[in-house]
């Protein structure tokens, strides 16, 4: 059995964990900024971490089955250039803001880097939609 044979089950648990993370990350930030406790407590931190965990798992086995070099095709080196924004914006809307006014800015960053990220996915462009509108 092929490497390549994975592929199916590869791209669907990395689409499915892509979900699964940015659904948690918007729900804690929604909860967050509402002034709930929950998306502090230790099991949900956990279970994003095990999500985020299993995406970039996910992620490694796509390179690997499609050997593909993220800093040689530009639309993954765009998304991974944009993944330790995403991830700074999300610490800063989720624990380090002190106002809400900079939690909620924090979190709309975050979620707009979130979502570059899937438009450059699903384009394979570094501009992401970006790249329909302009030209």
């Amino acid at each position: 059995m092929s490497l390549i044979d994975f592929y199916p089950q590869a791209r669907l648990a990395h689409i499915l964990l892509v979900t699964l993370s940015g659904s948690l990350f918007a729900a804690r930030g929604l909860a967050t900024i509402a002034g709930a406790r929950w998306p502090g407590l230790t099991p949900v931190r956990r279970a994003s971490y095990l999500i985020d965990t299993g995406l970039l798992a996910a992620a490694l086995l796509l390179l690997a089955i499609l050997r593909l070099n993220p800093f040689v095709e530009p639309w993954l080196a765009a998304k991974l250039a944009l993944l330790p924004a995403y991830v700074v914006l999300g610490v800063m809307a989720l624990r380090r803001a002190r106002s809400p006014r900079s939690r909620i800015a924090w979190f709309v960053a975050a979620l707009a880097c979130f979502a570059m990220m899937v438009s450059i996915a699903r384009a394979h462009h570094p501009l992401g939609f970006l790249h329909t509108l302009l030209g």
